[in-house]
């Protein structure tokens, strides 16, 4: 399936998909027939996807766009100063977006984003920077859902 869906990545949806544009009833509806028509997809494996969010899974096979990822953290970075260690961190997490399409917030507490501080995000950022950072990452959750 995953084959199929890159091979189709000129589909409108699922180029909203990976670039971080929010989809519409209709565009799940239109996921949902990719899936049943062109891919063969069974109707019992479509309903147990659809229970845990269909864009989220397609974007999950598919990625994330690097250049619509590093957009959704635009604001979060703008004109303000991060120490190098900072930067790796949001650059990991730019790098597992653009892998897996959308990432937990638990996540950002296990390794690999431990290896920079043992307490994950809250380590290296400000409690305020924390919050904002988690609002990007459900804004990206958010688009796919």
């Amino acid at each position: 399936m995953q084959h199929f869906l890159k091979a189709h990545s000129d589909h409108i949806v699922i180029h909203k998909l990976r670039r971080n544009q929010p989809l519409t009833a209709t565009d799940l509806e239109e996921l949902e027939k990719i899936l049943i028509q062109a891919a063969g997809a069974p109707t019992s494996h479509l309903d147990s996807i659809k229970q845990r969010g269909l864009g989220l899974f397609i974007r999950s096979l598919v990625g994330l766009d690097r250049e619509a990822a590093m957009a959704a953290f635009a604001s979060f970075l703008s004109g303000k100063s991060f120490a190098a260690n900072q930067i790796e961190f949001i650059n990991l997490i730019i790098d597992y977006l653009t892998e897996h399409g959308t990432i937990e917030p638990q996540r950002l507490y296990e390794s690999p984003f431990t290896d920079f501080n043992p307490r994950g995000v809250e380590g290296l950022f400000s409690p305020p920077q924390v919050q904002e950072l988690l609002s990007v990452v459900a804004a990206v959750h958010k688009n796919a859902a």
